[in-house]
């Protein structure tokens, strides 16, 4: 009976917040501009919102999460849905709910200024959540995003609106296997409201174990990124997996004493980049190099699980993955295995190469800001139909 109630609970609303309004296309298009992203798809303004709710952790313990909800403003009274999963943060901050006028928050704003929802979870330890952020946990992301539905459906009736049983599905870079997982949940029945429509994922680490790590030990990425990315799964994957018994086996000295501390959620990006090295030789005791490199037990379990996303389904909604050649943080080989996946599943997704895109000199960041103008477009034109 105690999980019963507790099921029932999740995506309960906690609190809504309003954070900013928006009012005219005009300042939309001027919001999305300082972000970086193009604004030739807003048709409304916008009114965003902070929404907590309550949602289950990694172990299905109960427990709370914040997302950002943003309407169009005179819409109709019932409007589509768009679930946008955000990529990798290492600060609370580093979340849709906590940023305006930024890269973050921007592809929300961009599908709800075209008159449908925009709904991002921040995830578990995000945003105004409490506790440690469960990094490439698909399984809690999921559930946050999830969850994060929920509680927007809950909430839109107070705003004069109802929110459509379709949604349309995307994510950029972490939030890509995210964005997979709650496609899969939702083609599962996991909600008796919500179905899938369509799925965009962007620039994911899909085959995490068996393209991403290999090229993170092989020098095949940016290196610091592989440094940021090494430390990350190391320590996030401990917190719930138990891959080392102390720091001391896995990262060199003086970063064994401080690493862990990097990735509380209150430590920023530029407070991650001064306090890891250059290398990952600097970074990593052979005993770690080797875990990465030939992940086993607990580790190699989750690994796989990380990896089911795009292996052990098959969608019957549209999908299309979007992808940049040469991106320096995320292989394109992710994107092939995915596809070849969902092949084998026999789902036939389209891949979207983005070309030579970038965003502040990366090519990874440059594709969500390239993908989102070409997902908003594909959305609309299915919404069409």
């Amino acid at each position: 009976m105690q999980a019963q109630v507790k099921e029932r609970g999740r995506g309960t609303l906690v609190s809504a917040e309003k954070l900013y309004t928006l009012e005219t296309p005009q300042t939309v298009a001027a919001e999305l501009g300082t972000a970086g992203f193009e604004a030739g798809t807003v048709r409304y303004g916008v009114v965003a919102y902070r929404l907590v709710y309550r949602t289950v952790d990694p172990h299905g313990r109960p427990t709370t999460a914040s997302g950002l909800l943003v309407l169009p403003l005179g819409s109709e009274s019932r409007l589509p849905v768009v679930s946008f999963a955000h990529g990798t943060g290492s600060h609370k901050r580093d979340s849709p709910s906590m940023q305006r006028g930024a890269f973050v928050p921007a592809p929300v704003i961009a599908h709800a200024a075209t008159g449908a929802v925009g709904v991002a979870p921040d995830y578990l330890g995000m945003g105004t959540g409490p506790g440690l952020h469960p990094w490439m946990d698909i399984g809690s992301e999921t559930t946050a995003s999830l969850d994060m539905l929920r509680a927007a459906r809950a909430y839109a009736p107070r705003t004069g609106h109802v929110l459509e049983r379709n949604v349309m599905v995307t994510g950029f870079s972490q939030g890509a296997s995210a964005a997979l997982g709650l496609g899969r949940a939702l083609e599962a029945g996991e909600d008796r409201w919500f179905r899938l429509a369509a799925l965009a994922p962007v620039s994911g680490a899909y085959d995490f174990g068996g393209a991403e790590l290999p090229a993170l030990l092989e020098g095949r990425l940016e290196p610091k990124s592989s440094v940021l990315y090494a430390a990350y799964t190391l320590v996030a994957f401990n917190r719930l997996h138990h891959v080392y018994d102390s720091p001391g086996e896995v990262f060199r000295s003086p970063y064994a004493s401080t690493v862990e501390a990097l990735f509380d959620g209150a430590h920023t990006g530029e407070q991650l980049m001064r306090g890891t090295p250059g290398t990952l030789e600097e970074l990593l005791t052979d005993h770690g190099h080797e875990l990465l490199t030939h992940p086993t037990g607990a580790f190699a379990a989750a690994l796989r699980t990380t990896d089911a996303v795009c292996t052990d389904w098959a969608p019957s909604a549209q999908v299309r993955l979007y992808m940049a050649s040469g991106d320096e943080q995320a292989v394109t080989a992710n994107t092939e295995h995915c596809q070849a996946a969902l092949l084998r599943n026999g789902v036939d997704a389209r891949v979207v190469d983005l070309g030579a895109v970038d965003y502040q000199g990366s090519r990874h960041l440059g594709s969500n800001v390239a993908a989102t103008s070409a997902i908003v477009r594909w959305f609309d034109v299915l919404r069409q139909r």
